[in-house]
């Protein structure tokens, strides 16, 4: 079901950005661009920025199919939590539409994961955890192909696509915790390929853009481990949602 749940997000995005992108260019080619502010910029063949945004991340994950784990939780839920983001930016022109861009950068991520317990469960199990918060702090190597509209006056949209690499800094993968407090540990890898749409401004010193991504990772970042908070679900998958601010200069 998880290839089919995937399938289906990606292609909603992909709706939703075609048909914003699509009804932007008619308009911008129905109208004669013309050149405002910094006129030769995307003529460059190399240049530089920064990248600050604001994340909304959650797992995607399977409940567990084992019968007697299902006796006691009746679901287990991942919500979205916020966080920050923030990249340096390399940007290679490959002509007049294409662009190449390296994004290298730190991403500071909460996830929440919430149990459903049985009430029979919560009886003899008072002190049983409804929620946890899985924190991470991943080191990201992004690389996008960032596909232009035609520019018009100062604005100029764009859709992106790229696969990354992200290395968990805070990962407690070897973490053996001797107490009672159990923890979600992950795997400290992870890949993710991401679709995102923006529009490009042009300001007098420099290229200002608003950019909305969304990543999908393609690694099962659960780590095994019989305590009962991990094995109620079978997989984790990373879904992040980003909304950045570029300054290219």
């Amino acid at each position: 079901m998880k290839p089919l749940r995937s399938v289906f997000h990606i292609g909603r995005f992909a709706l939703g950005a075609s048909l914003i992108f699509t009804f932007q260019f008619s308009i911008f080619n129905s109208a004669q661009s013309q050149t405002g502010n910094l006129g030769k910029f995307d003529s460059r063949l190399l240049h530089y920025g920064i990248q600050v945004g604001y994340t909304q991340s959650k797992f995607d994950l399977d409940f567990s199919a084992d019968p007697e784990l299902r006796q006691t939780l009746q679901g287990v839920t991942s919500y979205y939590a916020p966080g920050f983001h923030i990249a340096v930016i390399g940007d290679l022109r490959m002509g007049d539409w294409f662009n190449l861009r390296l994004l290298p950068g730190v991403t500071l991520i909460t996830r929440e994961v919430s149990y459903a317990w049985e009430d029979g469960y919560l009886v003899t199990h008072r002190l049983a955890e409804r929620s946890r918060n899985v924190e991470s702090v991943y080191g990201d190597i992004p690389l996008e192909l960032k596909f232009r509209a035609m520019r018009y006056h100062n604005f100029r949209p764009y859709l992106t696509a790229g696969i990354s690499y992200g290395f968990d800094f805070a990962s407690l993968r070897k973490n053996r915790n001797k107490t009672d407090e159990s923890i979600i540990r992950l795997q400290p890898s992870d890949m993710r390929y991401s679709l995102g749409m923006g529009f490009d401004v042009f300001l007098t010193y420099v290229k200002f853009a608003i950019e909305l991504k969304m990543t999908f990772g393609l690694v099962d970042l659960k780590v095994q481990d019989p305590d009962v908070y991990i094995r109620s679900f079978d997989n984790l998958h990373s879904r992040t949602f980003l909304l950045s601010f570029t300054f290219e200069g």
